[in-house]
């Protein structure tokens, strides 16, 4: 035994304190050190960072720290539920909370922070919560749960923290709503433009938004026997929700150390110098607690640098602080948001190139010097894939026109831009050089690149650059569709389709692991429809769908709904448009003819749908599926039947195809055309499917799409006969929708494959694969399995039950929901907009509105 062991205390196990703990045991090889932890957490240090995965799986071991109890190493002693409760620096003792004295030869306050809770009148309301532990979330759930599904809940702080918050209210079942005083979100990352994006993107997706604004007094009412509260806010609106969040920014724990006669900071935090020595030689501060030379630093990232620097400083060195990278990078509901360096160019002379596309919903700007070529810093909102290659060119020279790389048709900035020493891992500074070295020794995937180097263990905003090291390495990178499940959707598909699994549960307990995630289960949820035609809404699989699947319309802006009948062909009768006409005025929809050759109604709230469809369904009208991931139109030209240059009956073609194709889920949204001569009036080389008639029958064309990155469609084969061309189509589209990644439209599908255009042309015109008669005859199933979803739920009283804005008031409409009719059109008002009203709402509102 080592009788000169020295020991050392550390008060509290976070994140930042078990990265001491980890790096001092990594180089202590003599074993200098027993290291004694208080953690006032009953549980073992765990990712709060990752706090927001937590809610939906409710397991707290699948967020724990790897290593975090330190079984077996006997110079560790972790207390878990024992705070540090005094400190004596003169005796060098710390007593904890459950009376133990402990003494030590060095100290590290590693208390972290708390949330900042505004002194609004009402906040210790039992309605009001904080968003910080587990045991937070758990408090949370708890009210929302005895809330009820759809019920409102409001976070106070649009930070990057609230907006964390708010999504997790909103995995929750909750409708959430987001309050910030400044003038716009996460006001420390992003500018007004990027702001504005921000905005629309979490507006449209569900988040009710309210800036400008603060909360002015919070008052607990009685409202059918529930305990809720009523928010009064600074423009003397109000919000009725059933439990508040603050998430108004954060305070350093520092009132231990203030008490022991510590040195505070001007602005709070336990001073220190640039080596985290406190103004006790023998006291040391890491993480959030710390005032390092004042300043407080509130991210995960410089929070990991202090505690290796005094884990180094323990066992001899002189490491100092060198100042911190204060980027972040967001991703909730599939809106990207990221900022780093000098985001809001402060540097003198600097200038600033944006490119800002509210069409598209995105934002991009970069900060150069007063030259143009060095990158100062950024911001990212709508698409953040460039910043795991650009934020580590911060204070280097520009690869190319900032403009450029920024651009959508501009430069593409590759790993190979980046120098060795380029910081690819913020959060555990980790350059490209040691993520390369790892590769070269046989690191050979993303989780053995993170367990060599630690890079992309903490936020996981560097693993696309990481992926893209590996490439440039030529390794062959797992396809795996997530973190709950090794295989690819490809390889999911054949699992379901040859095991017969019909349920969610059964696949990821046979063949996954955990819960599952948003990118999983709605994938799950495709498979599961594209193989049987069994209704989305039966059962399990109803729980899987996003928002519009579970209600069977496209969500608007300010929360109505949109409702598209089918019209295969464009083609439409007299009658259905007399009822289509009938059913706007009486429902007061805005009515807009399509680019797809049908007609939407606008502005129908829940409640209304089911009435709305049951008009429709009796005129004989189906669903026309915008909502899904499936077959949306067949447009086409008149042809032949009227047009005196068309050479085949165009319309009818359509018909049939969509009469074959409807309902047919797949990876992406499909669309087909038919044009009646090589004018092409149906524009069908634009379309996933596109079918031009020639004097001896018909041309197919494949992998047309619109969107970002336009593609015309490919000659896949020509002058078929009806037949043939059928057999081709039920092929192509088969074998994508078996092959097909997530998300993928047919057009990246078809430049991935191995082989291109010749070897899709061998699968499905020459059966090279021999799985010709299996493709034709999924597709036979399918066609012969189709039923109107709509009219399949007119005629069940279970799935009708959820089309109610509030359950427990099903007959109210939601107060909420209001319109501008004061121009030529009926437009939406949107919810919660400065100067715009905001709505009072139920408790009781049904999930998913």
């Amino acid at each position: 035994m080592n009788s000169t062991r020295k020991t050392v205390v550390v008060v509290g196990h976070g994140m930042v304190g078990h990265r001491f703990v980890e790096a001092l045991r990594s180089r202590d090889e003599a074993g200098e050190w027993q290291i004694v932890i208080l953690s006032e957490e009953k549980l073992p240090a765990y990712d709060r960072v990752g706090l927001s995965y937590y809610v939906g799986s409710w397991k707290a071991e699948e967020l724990a720290l790897p290593g975090n109890t330190y079984d077996g190493d006997a110079l560790v002693e972790l207390r878990l539920g024992q705070r540090g409760e005094a400190i004596d620096t003169a005796a060098k003792t710390v007593t904890s909370s459950n009376g133990d004295v402990i003494a030590y030869d060095a100290l590290v306050m590693a208390t972290g922070s708390y949330p900042f809770v505004p002194p609004v009148p009402g906040h210790d309301l039992p309605e009001c919560f904080v968003y910080r532990t587990i045991d937070d979330l758990d408090g949370i759930r708890a009210a929302a749960e005895a809330a009820g599904p759809g019920a409102h809940g409001v976070v106070v702080g649009g930070g990057l923290l609230g907006l964390e918050a708010a999504n997790a209210l909103r995995l929750m079942g909750m409708t959430p709503h987001v309050i910030e005083y400044n003038d716009r979100l996460m006001p420390a990352q992003v500018d007004a433009g990027g702001g504005a994006i921000l905005e629309k993107l979490v507006t449209d997706i569900g988040l009710n938004v309210h800036t400008g604004v603060g909360t002015a007094k919070i008052v607990s009412i009685e409202e059918e026997g529930a305990n809720n509260v009523t928010l009064h806010l600074s423009d003397e609106s109000e919000i009725h929700a059933s439990l508040v969040v603050f998430s108004a920014g954060i305070r350093p724990h520092d009132a231990l150390a203030k008490a022991a006669g510590l040195e505070i900071g001007a602005r709070g935090g336990i001073l220190t110098d640039l080596a985290l020595q406190t103004s006790d030689p023998s006291v040391y501060a890491i993480g959030e607690c710390a005032a390092i030379e004042g300043v407080c630093y509130g991210l995960v990232a410089p929070g990991y640098t202090t505690a290796e620097i005094v884990a180094d400083r323990l066992l001899g060195g002189a490491g100092e602080f060198p100042g911190a990278d204060m980027s972040t990078k967001l991703k909730l509901m599939g809106v990207d948001v990221a900022s780093f360096g000098d985001a809001h160019g402060t540097t003198e002379g600097a200038l600033e190139v944006v490119l800002h596309d509210a069409a598209k919903g995105t934002y991009a700007k970069l900060v150069v010097s007063d030259d143009a070529q060095t990158l100062l810093g950024g911001i990212l909102v709508g698409d953040a894939s460039q910043y795991a290659a650009l934020r580590p060119l911060v204070g280097r020279p520009l690869p190319a026109d900032a403009a450029a790389l920024i651009s959508p048709a501009g430069a593409e900035l590759g790993a190979d831009a980046l120098p060795d020493d380029a910081q690819i891992c913020s959060c555990n500074n980790v350059s490209k050089g040691d993520i390369c070295g790892a590769i070269a020794e046989g690191a050979c995937d993303i989780p053995a690149v993170k367990s060599c180097t630690n890079a992309g263990t903490s936020c996981g905003g560097c693993v696309p650059m990481i992926k893209k090291l590996l490439e440039q390495s030529g390794v062959a990178l797992s396809k795996a569709l997530c973190e709950h499940f090794s295989q690819s959707r490809a390889e999911l598909f054949d699992i379901v389709a040859v095991t017969g699994i019909r349920t969610f549960s059964e696949l990821i307990a046979k063949h996954g692991k955990g819960t599952g995630c948003d990118i999983c289960k709605p994938t799950v949820a495709s498979i599961l429809a594209s193989t049987s035609s069994d209704h989305i809404l039966d059962g399990e699989q109803a729980a899987l769908q996003d928002t519009n699947d579970h209600f069977l319309a496209n969500m608007q802006k300010n929360g109505t709904y949109s409702v598209v009948p089918r019209m295969p062909g464009g083609e439409v009768t007299a009658e259905q448009l007399i009822v289509i006409g009938e059913v706007a005025k009486e429902f007061d929809l805005y009515v807009k003819v399509t680019g797809g050759q049908r007609i939407d109604l606008f502005g129908a709230t829940v409640e209304q749908l089911p009435l709305i469809w049951k008009r429709l369904v009796d005129a004989g009208m189906e669903s026309g599926h915008a909502y899904g991931k499936s077959l949306r139109t067949v447009k086409s030209c008149v042809g032949s039947t009227w047009c005196r240059y068309g050479q085949q009956d165009s319309v009818g073609m359509a018909v049939l195809l969509e009469k074959r194709y409807r309902g047919l889920r797949s990876p992406h949204k499909l669309k087909l055309a038919v044009s009646g001569c090589a004018r092409e009036c149906a524009e069908a080389r634009g379309k996933d499917v596109g079918v031009i008639a020639t004097e001896n029958g018909w041309n197919l064309y494949v992998g047309g799409n619109g969107g970002l990155t336009p593609k015309h469609a490919v000659l896949l084969a020509g002058d078929l006969d009806d037949e043939t061309l059928i057999k081709y189509i039920d092929r192509y589209l088969m074998f994508y929708i078996r092959t097909a990644d997530r998300l993928q439209r047919t057009a990246p599908w078809q430049e991935a494959l191995e082989g291109g255009m010749d070897y899709l042309k061998a699968v499905v015109c020459e059966d090279s694969l021999g799985i010709a008669a299996d493709l034709e005859a999924a597709m036979a199933k399918h066609v012969e399995g189709y039923k109107d979803e709509w009219a399949a739920v007119l005629e069940d009283e279970n799935k009708l039950s959820r089309f109610v804005s509030f359950v427990n008031a099903p007959d109210e409409a939601d107060p909420t929901i209001s319109f501008d009719d004061s121009g030529e059109r009926k437009v939406p008002v949107l919810l919660g907009l400065p100067g715009m009203p905001v709505g009072v709402a139920s408790n009781t509102a049904a999930a998913g509105k």
